[in-house]
Order: C-alpha cells, then sequence, then structure tokens
C-alpha cells in the first residue's frame, strides 16, 4: 500500500532522528581519537545517553503531540488577533526542539561530525515552533552546521572565522528561504482545502436547494394542472351547462312550438360542443374552435354565437397584421374571450359588446368592452357569484404565458377588459 506524503513525513521524524544520529556517532568515533580529548570523549558519550532518552520520549509521545503541533500555524494566527491558544501538545513539541538543539549544539562543539544530528533543525523548526521561534532555531542549527564546515567549533583562526562566516550566512539564508517556501505551500495548501471543503459544502446546498425546488416545482406544477383544469371545466362544461339552463328555460316559458324546437336544438348543440370541450380540457388540447380556425375566425364565430344566444349586439374587429399564433397563446386569448362574454352576459345587462384583437409587432392584444352597468374592479370578489373563476381565472390564463389582464370599470359606465400577451408564432 503505498503512503501519502504526509505519512512518509511522519516515519521521517520519527526514525529518521535515530538514523541521523547513529550514523554521526559512527562517524565521530571514528574521528574521535584526532579531533577530541579524553574528558570530550566522556562527555560526549553521556549526552549521546541523554539524546537517546530524549528521542525515545519523542518517538513515543509524537504520535499524539504531532497532530497538535501542527496546529501551531493557526494558534499563532489567532494568538496574535489576541486570544489565547494553546493546542495540546505544542508546549512538549517546543521543548522537545530545544533540549534536542541544545543537545546537537553541545555535540557538534564537541565533534564536527554531530552536525548530520543537528541539521535536524532544519527540517522541523517550521513544524514545531511558532515562526519568530523557528527563525531562531533555524540559525542556531545553521550556526552547528556551519561551524562543522569550517572545521569545528569554535573557529581557532581568522580565516577560519571568515570561513565560518561565510558558511553561517548561506546557511542560514537557505533554511530560512526554505522555511519560508515551505510555509507559503503549507498555506497555499490550506487555502485550497478550505476552497475545496466550502466548494463541497456549496454542491450539498445546491444538491439540497435542486433537490427542494424541484419538489416545489413538482408541487406548483400539481397546483397549477389542478387551475388549469378547474378553469377549463368552468369554460367549458359550466358556459355550456349555463347556456343549456337558459335555452331550457325559455322552452319551459314559451308556448310556440317553433320556438321551442329551436331553443331545444340550442340546447343539444351546446350539450354536444361543451361534451367535446370536456375531454379536450382533460386531454390538455386546443379548443374545438381552433381545431380547423384561426384565432380570428374563432373569436368571430364566439362573438356571433354569444351575441345570438343572449341577444346582444356584439361586433369583433382586428387590427394589424394577422400572425399565426402558438396553440398555447390563441387558446388562452379564446378562453379570455368567452369568460369575459360569458360574464358580460350573465352580470352586465348590456345592449352593445365589443371584442377587438389587435397585433402589435411582439405582443397581441384583445380587448372586450361593454355598455353595461359597470362594477367597482377594486370591491370584485375573485370568484363570480356563479361559482366561476371571472377576473381571477383570466388573471391566471394570461399570467402563465407571460401575459397580463387589466381591468377598467365604473358602477353605471360599462366596463373593459384588456389582455396583454406576448406574440408568439405558431411552430
Amino acid at each position: 500500500m503505498t503512503m501519502t506524503v504526509e505519512e512518509r513525513w511522519a516515519q521521517f521524524f520519527r526514525y529518521g532522528p535515530y538514523a541521523l544520529l547513529g550514523l554521526a556517532t559512527l562517524l565521530g568515533a571514528v574521528a574521535a581519537p584526532l579531533m577530541m580529548t579524553r574528558r570530550e570523549m566522556y562527555a560526549a558519550g553521556a549526552l549521546l545517553f541523554v539524546v537517546l532518552a530524549l528521542q525515545a520520549w519523542w518517538s513515543r509521545a509524537m504520535p499524539r503531540l504531532l497532530a497538535a503541533a501542527l496546529a501551531e500555524h493557526a494558534a499563532d494566527a489567532e494568538r496574535e488577533a489576541g486570544t489565547p491558544v494553546l493546542p495540546e501538545g505544542i508546549t512538549a513539541g517546543r521543548v522537545y526542539f530545544a533540549l534536542r538543539t541544545a543537545l546537537a549544539f553541545a555535540l557538534t562543539w564537541l565533534n564536527p561530525f554531530f552536525a548530520i544530528y543537528a541539521c535536524l533543525g532544519y527540517f522541523d523548526a517550521g513544524r514545531l515552533l511558532p515562526p519568530r521561534a523557528a527563525r531562531a532555531g533555524l540559525m542556531v542549527s545553521a550556526v552547528a552546521v556551519a561551524g562543522s564546515q569550517s572545521g569545528g567549533l569554535p573557529p581557532d583562526s581568522p580565516m577560519q572565522w571568515v570561513v565560518f562566516g561565510a558558511l553561517l550566512v548561506f546557511n542560514a539564508t537557505l533554511a530560512i528561504g526554505l522555511n519560508h517556501l515551505g510555509a507559503k505551500e503549507t498555506e497555499k495548501a490550506e487555502e485550497r482545502a478550505e476552497t475545496i471543503a466550502a466548494l463541497e459544502k456549496a454542491l450539498a446546498e445546491n444538491a439540497a436547494l435542486h433537490a427542494q425546488l424541484v419538489l416545489q416545482a413538482r408541487e406548483a406544477g400539481v397546483a397549477d394542472e389542478r387551475r388549469r383544469l378547474a378553469a377549463e371545466i368552468h369554460d367549458t362544461i359550466a358556459q355550456g351547462l349555463t347556456g343549456i339552463i337558459t335555452q331550457l328555460q325559455v322552452v319551459s316559458s314559451t308556448a310556440d312550438p317553433g320556438l321551442a324546437r329551436e331553443h331545444l336544438d340550442r340546447a343539444q348543440a351546446l350539450a354536444r360542443r361543451s361534451l367535446g370541450e370536456a375531454r379536450r380540457s382533460v386531454q390538455n388540447l386546443s379548443p374545438a374552435a381552433l381545431e380547423h380556425d384561426t384565432l380570428p375566425e374563432a373569436l368571430k364565430k364566439t362573438v356571433s354565437e354569444w351575441s345570438e344566444r343572449t341577444g346582444v349586439t356584439a361586433r369583433l374587429t382586428v387590427t394589424g397584421t394577422e400572425e399565426p399564433l402558438h396553440d398555447e397563446v390563441a387558446a388562452t386569448l379564446l378562453r379570455i374571450a368567452q369568460e369575459a362574454l360569458a360574464n358580460t352576459g350573465r352580470h352586465a345587462r348590456a345592449a352593445r359588446a365589443g371584442v377587438t384583437l389587435s397585433y402589435m409587432g411582439d405582443e397581441v392584444t384583445l380587448d372586450i368592452r361593454d355598455d353595461g352597468r359597470g362594477f367597482d374592479p377594486l370591491a370584485a370578489a375573485p370568484r363570480t357569484s356563479s361559482g366561476g373563476f371571472g377576473l381571477d381565472g383570466m388573471r391566471a390564463r394570461a399570467e402563465r404565458i407571460a401575459g397580463t389582464v387589466a381591468v377598467e370599470s365604473e358602477p353605471g359606465q360599462g366596463t373593459a377588459i384588456s389582455a396583454r400577451v406576448p406574440l408568439v408564432r405558431h411552430g
């Protein structure tokens, strides 16, 4: 199984110090007779036992403490903002680094080969210490390594001091520069992780919002379909039944067999037409009047039949250049006209009515006017007194295709209803 970069570094920080200490001890022992006095050898041996004890303690404590030490940068940022933070294990990591660096420096002072062990400070100063302390730790490690490279500490000649100074500048610059670059890379990695986490959170929120919108759209679709069916039933069956009742009332009140027969035929035709419209409404098809006719032709027949049935003088006027309209647009305007005329016949007590269909570039308007008794639009109920959908239903139909319905009326001044919808061409 392939280890991650973090796991490889964890292995290095756990076992690397022993390997470097062993290599430094081996090389130092070989060179000791030429470089060290007997007293220095005893001192180095004692220090080695202390270093081994320190490393053994750290190896056992590191798995728990290193995780806390990795939070050092965030802890320092919060501390600089005035919030005291001391994550668990950070103090232990700093103590370990300070003791190890001091012991490594002392060993390097006794034998230059122990700089191999002292260079550990280059690797974990940025992990175990805050930024300012990390630079100090790197400087101490650089002093030990530069001293080893220049022939040992302390330098014993002016030339050795010059070489030591140059090597110290080189080592310190290299160590601090690399540590700075590493810190920047760590910050970028943390920012990328935060960005990814934020993106994942946003995706999760978007998924939840999408699911909610789908549910709302489904519920809105169900509600809209219910309103459509209710309006279609009102515009077909309800109006048809109203017409049939009117014709039958005439039959019941007349003694003229010919007139009775005429009204019975009208009632029968209305019943057949209403049944066909009801079937088409359930199947979401266009009105029967639009099956073979254009909207102006269907409106002309609707106005003529309504006028004949109610006895109210009515006329259709078409203005502008006629355009083939989308089925939904034509059906909406026809239904609005039928509803408006039905309301006029039931409530207006009008003598004349006019319907105007206007093609106006990017929109179509339909105006229905009468000279009836009028009403107060602000006081009008959303549903008609007969249980129909009235003005509210007309507005709902227009809004489904991004249109509007406006009403102008005053008591005794007649009524004008104007529907404006986008001109969407057929096909």
